[in-house]
């Protein structure tokens, strides 16, 4: 460990071991909950995400990608901004579902702003209602950079 770091700087370094794993961070900002279920199945045994090193983390302080489901709403968009501005960089932003990449069905709507990304850059837009766990899945793999190199 000590000659890692007496050689590397610190990004470098945490850059490094979070290759391998990514830690998740969930933000519902209203809607139905369609999304929330499918992403809640991504995390179950079926689709078994823990083997890959992806966890659910309870802060954003300790999360290295925020998953955004929902409509972004006034009375949301200040807390989604406070939580991406917590999580350390380097972050990723996935927006799930069509309510969190456009507004969907709620577009519109009085205090409805729209997508997350009116509030936050997001990275990967994953539309569907509900969004199926398996191409948040290839999302995941896609931010690892499975794709590109092989993990």
């Amino acid at each position: 460990m000590e000659y890692i770091t007496s050689f590397y700087t610190e990004a470098l370094y945490m850059s490094y071991f979070r290759k391998k794993s990514i830690w998740v961070y969930h933000f519902n900002s209203g809607g139905c909950n369609g999304c929330d279920i499918e992403f809640v199945d991504a995390l179950t045994p079926k689709y078994d995400v823990e083997r890959l090193g992806v966890q659910l983390v309870s802060s954003p302080r300790h999360a290295d990608v925020l998953v955004v489901t929902g409509p972004i709403t006034t009375m949301a968009a200040r807390a989604l901004r406070n939580i991406y501005e917590q999580i350390p960089e380097p972050k990723k932003v996935i927006a799930l579902g069509t309510c969190a990449c456009t507004g969907g069905i709620f577009a519109g709507g009085y205090n409805v702003i729209g997508g997350a990304d009116k509030v936050i850059p997001v990275d990967v837009k994953i539309p569907g209602c509900p969004a199926h766990p398996g191409v948040f899945l290839k999302a995941l793999a896609r931010l690892a950079g499975v794709e590109r190199d092989g993990g």
